[in-house]
This record gives structure tokens, sequence and C-alpha cells, in this order.
């Protein structure tokens, strides 16, 4: 459902700066070089500054960076006009490519075009080991690591779109993609996931990592990761020296990286969470009392820029007073908050919306500069990706002022820039929702650990049935309303992939419904009912399966590398091969070779804790072995 404008302009009479991004806009949008029509002019105002005015037969963009005239003709494709201004000189997105899902260069493109109409001038991929590092096989090996040139490719391209590529890695934590490679890494590993700090084998591989990055991306800036650095010091490193205090250990390897990229002319920054952990024994992120201690402040690097992350609070408050706890220690800091993506099978708007809006407000507020949104992919990467540009796109939005309730502005222009429906995005992110339970707690829902719960275990819906025993029916009627409104309009969409929504919405039905049915059956062993199940219900739930699988497979590899597929395809195979086990199993009960199902009948107690599960190997089997 396209709502574009058509806009023409002429070359002469443009700003040579423009040339390119709309050159490169021509590929996918009515922008034309061929007449008169659109037109712009650069002021030279503070902020960032994108204004439209629309005459009969013309518009003008006024402007004062290139990402502000981009913005401005996403408006103008849109039809809107006035004045948007941001009081950030950064805005940007951080999307994670090292947890199985690897964009391909052309999708990115896309991505990036968009993100130029939205407004954003900055991008960092978040790439753990997920890039080919010289004289290093196993850096991007079955991983779809970037090559160099695949990375200066996109760097050229976001340039000429006014975005800036930004480096993302990590040089401490959030390694075991990479250290699992024991004969490569050993002598520079200290736990699963954590580097060897001073280990002469590990600055020599994190130059490697800095050298590549500075030869690859035009920006000079860098991030160098060291976040969530639980176990720093606690393996491999104490075994060998002792115990040593984690700041000493953290701020003394920041200072030998620092001076690698110093060696290198990049400027680095650094998640700030660790500095805040180690400073109260909870290791409490968000705790508001405890000081960092003034000799530890002395050491951090003066260069360093601290990002605070933040993508769970939800009162402007306490973003507020955690910037001043950044401000206090001597650091202006970078805001990362956070468009959802990890794990949910689609974009959760709500979620975004509740931390998003009061992040912003404290951002203004207390003068902020920098802010950019992570799209993280924790448990596999299987969100469809492309759902989350509705998001981008809202995010974007708040950030020059349009109001979070103003839904019809934003929906224009994301209808103008992806060339889909906004309300059906929202929509479909319904399927991502918090659940009240009986005992006042309040917990999200997630429909992929549904669709991977193991059919004759049942650990996650019985963990959730523990807490409301209308957990699978208030699921299933939400389910069902959201395809009854998704299902007429289906040819209308064309940014998030809604068969794979209706797949999605369709096979947590099917599965709610039979786990509800096996229980009900076997308790009251009631024969009759279990052969239906057999016979009718599980062959059912596997044929949706086998859709959702083709509709995953389909959606991933529009957008992604095939490396990473697999770990969603094992997942699902397996759930097909657990099916039919429990279709075998009732048939061995009701033919009299077994005299009961022991997976059905062992259950937790009353009393038991409950648990919450969020991933995964938690739900999948009852070992943790995998």
């Amino acid at each position: 459902m396209t709502q574009h404008s058509q806009l023409v302009w002429r070359v002469e009479e443009t700003p040579e700066e423009l040339h390119d991004l709309l050159a490169l806009l021509e590929e996918e949008y009515p922008v034309f070089s061929s007449g008169r029509g659109l037109k712009f002019r650069r002021v030279a105002e503070g902020g960032t500054v994108s204004r439209v005015i629309r005459m009969p037969g013309e518009v003008m963009v006024e402007y004062n960076s290139v990402s502000a005239a981009a913005r401005g003709v996403g408006a103008a494709l849109a039809k809107l006009d006035g004045e948007e201004t941001t009081p950030f000189k950064t805005l940007g997105i951080m999307l994670d490519v090292s947890r199985n899902m690897v964009m391909t260069v052309d999708h990115l493109k896309m991505w990036f075009r968009r993100l130029a109409l939205s407004g954003y001038n900055m991008v960092m991929l978040y790439t753990e080991d997920t890039y080919e590092l010289p004289n290093e096989p196993f850096f991007g090996y079955m991983r779809g690591g970037y090559t160099a040139d695949e990375l200066r490719e996109l760097d050229s391209y976001a340039a000429k779109l006014g975005i800036e590529m930004v480096g993302c890695i990590q040089t401490l934590g959030h390694l075991e993609q990479i250290l699992r490679w024991n004969g490569a890494y050993g002598s520079v590993t200290d736990t699963a996931r954590v580097l060897m700090v001073d280990a002469p084998e590990t600055y020599a591989l994190i130059e490697k990592m800095i050298e590549f990055w500075s030869s690859v991306l035009s920006s000079r800036r860098i991030h160098i990761g060291m976040d969530e650095t639980h176990d720093l010091g606690r393996g491999k490193f104490l075994d060998r020296h002792g115990y040593q205090s984690g700041f000493e250990l953290f701020n003394r390897h920041l200072g030998k990286v620092n001076e690698i990229c110093r060696k290198y002319d990049m400027a680095p920054m650094i998640w700030s969470d660790m500095y805040f952990r180690l400073s109260n024994p909870e290791q409490n992120y968000y705790d508001l009392t405890n000081p960092i201690p003034k000799d530890v402040q002395a050491k951090i690097p003066r260069n360093v820029e601290l990002v605070y992350w933040d993508y769970y609070n939800r009162e402007a408050d306490f973003y507020g007073r955690m910037i001043e706890r950044h401000r206090e220690i001597g650091y202006e800091p970078l805001m990362g908050s956070g468009i959802w993506t990890w794990s949910r099978m689609w974009y959760d708007h709500e979620q975004t919306r509740r931390t998003v809006v009061p992040c912003i407000a404290a951002c203004r507020e207390k003068k902020i500069s920098e802010l950019f949104f992570t799209m993280w992919g924790d448990d596999g990467a299987y969100c469809n990706y492309d759902s989350s540009l509705a998001g981008i796109v809202f995010a974007a939005d708040l950030a020059f002022g349009v109001s979070a309730d103003d839904s019809k502005r934003t929906s224009k222009r994301f209808a103008a820039i992806c060339g889909s429906s906004y309300e059906a995005h929202l929509l479909a992110a319904g399927m991502n929702f918090e659940f009240e339970y009986g005992d006042g707690q309040i917990q999200f829902v997630n429909p992929a650990l549904v669709i991977w719960d193991d059919p004759l275990m049942g650990i996650y819906y019985d963990d959730n049935l523990r807490r409301s025993p209308e957990f699978d029916l208030q699921m299933i009627d939400r389910y069902e309303e959201i395809l009854a409104r998704l299902l007429p309009r289906l040819e209308d969409y064309a940014a998030g992939d809604f068969e794979h929504a209706i797949n999605i919405l369709s096979l947590v039905i099917k599965k709610l419904e039979l786990r509800g049915a096996l229980l009900a059956a076997y308790a009251q062993d009631d024969r009759i009912a279990l052969r239906q199940i057999a016979v009718d219900m599980i062959p059912a739930v596997i044929t949706a399966m086998r859709e959702f699988d083709a509709s995953f497979r389909a959606q991933w590899l529009a957008c992604a590398k095939p490396f990473g597929l697999e770990t969603i395809q094992i997942r699902n195979a397996g759930q097909i091969a657990r099916l039919e086990e429990t279709a075998l199993r009732i048939r061995e009960y009701l033919e009299g070779e077994i005299t009961h199902i022991e997976e059905l009948e062992l259950r937790p107690g009353a009393d038991a804790p409950l648990n919450g599960f969020g991933w995964y190997p938690s739900i999948s089997s009852g070992s943790a072995i995998h």
C-alpha cells in the first residue's frame, strides 16, 4: 500500500553534496533527475533541521546536513510538510549480526535507504566474530562473516546517504563464538566467553581486530564493547595469577586496548555497565547508590567514550539519574536505547514504546547529543527483522519531535518509505505481550518458546499454567483475534513478512490447544480423545510446524546469509520429531504396550518455585545437555 509522491530534481539546481543521495534513492523511489519540482536550500541553523515547504508544482526542502535533507525527502514522499528538528547530532541504530543472522549487503543497502529517509545518520553492525579477520581462519567461519570488500562497499554506500558506519566489536567478553575454537584461541581464553587479560597473545589478536576495522571503514570511531564481563578474571587467570579486583583488571585491559586504538588513530567507545556493576556486590548495573571509587575513575582513559545502554526502564527520571551518574565520573554518555527485536518473533512495539519514549524525553531534558537504538538477536535472531522497520520509523519520529500519539504522521512516513501498513505491523506486534498472572506478577510471554516447548514435557507451558490457569486460553483468544484482523488484508502488506506472522500465530494456537487437550484427556483417561489427538491434532500441528519452518526459511534467506539458519531448522526439525514421538507414545499407551506416559505425569508440585523461562535451551528439554 504505497503512498509515494513523485519528486523530480535537476542536477544543476541541486547542491552537489546531495547528488549521490538522490541518485541512490532513485534505485527504489520515484525520485527522478530529469525535470523540476524538488528543490533544496541549505540553512545555517543549530541542531538538525529538516523543513519541507510544499507549493503548487514545487517542494522545497531546507536542511543543514545530508541526513536532514534525506529526512526531508522522506517527508516529501509521504506528502508531509513543516519543520522538524532534533537535538541529537548522532541518531543511529546498532544491528546485531552476531546471534546467527548476518544481513546481506544488498538487504543492508535497502535498510540504509530507509534509515536515511527516516533521518538516521549512523549505523553500527555489532560483530563479535562475524567478519573475516586476515590470518584468523575461524573469524567468520561458518558464520557468514563480512569480508573487507563487503564492509568497504557498505561504508561507501552509507556515506552517500549521509550515514556514518561505525565498527562495533568485542575486545574482552561476549566472545564465546570464537573462543569455542580452543585449538586456535586457548592461549587467549580466561573463561568460556572472556579474553585473558595481560596475555601478549590477547593484545596481538585485538590489534588485528582494530587494524582491520581501521582499514575498512572511513569513520575513526570504533565501539570496542567490553560489557557484561561478569566472570572477568575468574577462570584461567585466577588459576595462574590469583585473585585481582575486577576494577583493576578492567581498567588495565582497557588501557592497553586504548593504546592500540591510538596507534591506528581510532577513537574508542565502550559500554559503561561494568563500571557500575563492579561498584556493588550484586553486580547490579542500575544500582543508584554505590559510587565508583575515585581511584578507579582516575584510571579510565579520558579519550574513551562511555555508552549508557538501557532498554528496560520505563521512567524518564531513572534515565536522567543514570545520565547524571555518568557525568559525575566525568563523562558525557552516548545513549543506547532499544528497538525490541530480541527474544521476539516479530518487532515488539509496546515494549519499545514503553522504554524509548521516556528515554528520549530524559535525553532531551539532559541535553544528550548522541542517541542510537540497539536491535539485538538474543536466543537465535529469530525475529522477522523487516518488521522492526516500523520501530525504526517510530523511534526516528520521536527523536524529531513527533508525538508518540501522532500515529497518523508516522503511518504516512512508514507507508511512503517502506511501502506497507504501519497499523498492520503494530497489529501483528500484538503477538508480543505481557501476561498478568494470578500472583500479581507480570511477565513477557514469548510465542517462540510456545512453539519450541517440548510437546510431551511441556516445561514452558507448565511453568506458565502454574502461574495462571487462564494462560493458554487467553493466549489463544488473543492470537485468534489478531489472525482474524490480519487475514482479510494480507495482500496490502510489503515490509515485514505477514505470511510468516500468520504462520506463527496459527502454530501457537494449535500448539496450545494440543497441550491443553493432551493433559485433559490423559488425566481423565479419555481414550477416545487420546486417539483423536494422535490421529488428528498432532498431524495438524506437524503441518503447521512445517509451514512455519518454510516461511521462516523464506524470510531469513530474503534478508540474511544462510549461515545461522541451521540452528532454527534444527529446533523445528526436533519439534516435529518430538510431536511424532508424542503420537507414538499415545498409541503405545492405548495399545497396552506401556502402562502410563511418564512425561505427562511428571509435574512440579504446587509449591515448587516458578522459573519464568526466557530462552530456548531452558525449555526444549529436561536436560541441560543439548
